[in-house]
């Protein structure tokens, strides 16, 4: 069973500059270096027993990372390109079209009272 102290190690290791900056690499006298935005977070527990109860622990631990964009590098110009995430667009799309389907609907009952 992992103790907090090694859960706390283990999320100071994997929460690093590394993992938000990925490996410049280059092409064509242009540099890239990749960038992401990563979340984690960890919890534990632990709790003594008695006679009756037995004594518990536990813990655990996430990280999530998704691309943000890139620093491209060219000669002395240094330049942000975002990522684009298709997914969210799609998900922003239909939450801003129900929004308005609602809108409209209130909109077209509150005319005809």
């Amino acid at each position: 069973m992992t103790n907090l102290a090694e859960l706390v190690a283990d999320a100071k290791d994997t929460l690093t500059v590394e993992r938000v900056y990925g490996e410049p690499y280059q092409s064509e006298g242009v540099t890239m270096i990749p960038a992401a935005s990563v979340r984690g977070g960890f919890g534990g527990g632990e709790g003594e027993g008695s006679e009756d109860t037995p004594a518990g622990r536990g813990g655990g631990m996430t990280v999530s990372a998704r691309p943000v964009g890139a620093y491209q590098i060219k000669g002395d110009r240094v330049t942000w390109v975002p990522a684009v995430d298709v997914s969210r667009i799609v998900v922003m799309g239909q939450i801003l079209g129900i929004i308005a389907a609602l809108v409209i609907r209130s909109i077209a009952r509150r005319k005809k009272s």
